[in-house]
């Protein structure tokens, strides 16, 4: 039998040559290889800021599109409301799931079922809310480190292809998507499993009574939204309303529950909830937890833009525009205006909601405005922490 010797240099070479093929195999896999699929590790951020209509949806949105690493867009999901809005919500949500992955991996093909054939950036929901649709490179109007102007955008902007808005997502390192149109977290599963993506998801809550006092200033705004929600229900018209509420409080039960009480593996940790009136009361401590849960730091720019827009005095009112005015008056104004008896109506269909988020019952009109009483439990009165995984013995 024929047995060869290698001298060390011999043997070292053969050593290196084959850790020089496998490291030029594995390079052309990773970056040539089209099965190859992104992961995590490539740093971007996903955010999903899931909430119901005039729950202060529009300002939290605003707090991540006005951030300098963040690209935002504000309810994508419009779009196939809007063109598919024969059906009920339990029947689309699949599609809105699925747009929303694909607008998360900056693939904005997925809107093209949902738009005219002449496709720009203006074709976009609320478009010029988004700062980074304002800035490089998908329009030179705003610096990308600077706040952006809506209205100006909307008259600079508009024009430009769907091809830049791709482009901006790509170059951000977080994609925040807000929603009003998702009611359950079970759809959602696909994307948390998603290695591509590293999904956090913020449940904004507000309470429902003063909810439901600023929908009765902009109620024509909501009728197809009313109708899908409701998966077409007949509904008196004037009932229609509380029916809405209703299930929106089911839905907060349902998301909140199902993130807190034995959650997946896969969702710990990445499910935070907040309430509208933690918000306005403590801003700037809120909106940095916000921040840090999602790798988020705070600029000097938007801490001001923060205040300006929370301390201002314009009691105009918008369906969605953010106008400077005093969130802490506003976030209590149900109470001065809003009948008793409305009052008690809504309490009576979300009280298990209101248990669960913090929300005080009032039993009386006086109750109702009377100053000493504080419809917002404290946070402590209803936080959650996550309990550790029972061990054998415990189990035994």
């Amino acid at each position: 039998m024929i047995r060869w010797r290698l001298g060390p240099l011999t043997l070292a070479f053969l050593v290196l040559l084959q850790s020089t093929a496998l490291l030029l195999l594995l390079g052309w896999y990773s970056q040539g290889s089209p099965c190859r699929r992104p992961s995590q590790t490539q740093g971007k951020v996903h955010v999903l800021l899931l909430s119901s209509w005039r729950s202060g949806s529009s300002f939290v949105g605003q707090v991540f599109s006005q951030h300098p690493s963040v690209f935002y867009l504000m309810e994508p999901a419009w779009h196939v409301w809007s063109q598919l809005s024969n059906y009920g919500a339990r029947k689309l949500k699949m599609a809105v799931r699925d747009l929303v992955r694909s607008v998360f991996q900056c693939d904005l093909s997925v809107v093209d079922a949902y738009l005219p054939e002449q496709q720009n950036v203006s074709s976009l929901f609320m478009w010029s809310q988004s700062r980074a649709l304002c800035s490089p490179p998908a329009c030179a109007l705003t610096p990308r480190d600077r706040l952006s102007d809506p209205a100006e955008c909307s008259k600079h902007c508009g024009t430009k292809g769907m091809r830049w808005a791709a482009e901006a997502c790509r170059s951000y390192s977080h994609v925040v998507l807000k929603e009003t149109r998702i009611f359950e977290l079970e759809s959602l599963y696909p994307l948390l499993r998603d290695p591509s993506l590293d999904l956090r998801i913020v449940h904004l809550v507000r309470d429902p009574r003063a909810v439901v006092f600023s929908r009765e200033h902009t109620a024509s705004a909501f009728r197809m939204d009313n109708s899908i929600t409701l998966d077409h229900a007949k509904v008196p018209e004037q009932q229609e309303q509380l029916a809405v509420i209703q299930e929106v409080c089911r839905s907060h039960v349902r998301i909140h529950e199902k993130a807190t009480q034995k959650p997946p593996d896969f969702l710990r940790g990445r499910y935070k909830m907040v309430r509208y009136e933690d918000i306005v009361l403590n801003t700037l401590e809120e909106v940095n937890n916000l921040y840090k849960f999602v790798g988020l730091e705070m600029t000097t720019q938007v801490g001001e833009w923060i205040y300006k827009v929370t301390h201002g005095k314009d009691s105009r009112r918008g369906t969605f525009q953010i106008i400077s005015q005093n969130a802490t008056y506003l976030s209590q104004a149900w109470r001065a205006t809003l009948d008793h008896v409305k009052v008690g109506r809504i309490q009576e269909l979300c009280k298990g909601a209101m248990s669960l988020l913090g929300y005080r019952i009032v039993n009386s009109i006086q109750e109702q405005k009377g100053v000493d009483v504080d419809t917002v439990i404290p946070k402590e009165g209803y936080e959650f922490s996550w309990l550790p995984a029972k061990t054998e013995a415990d189990k035994g």
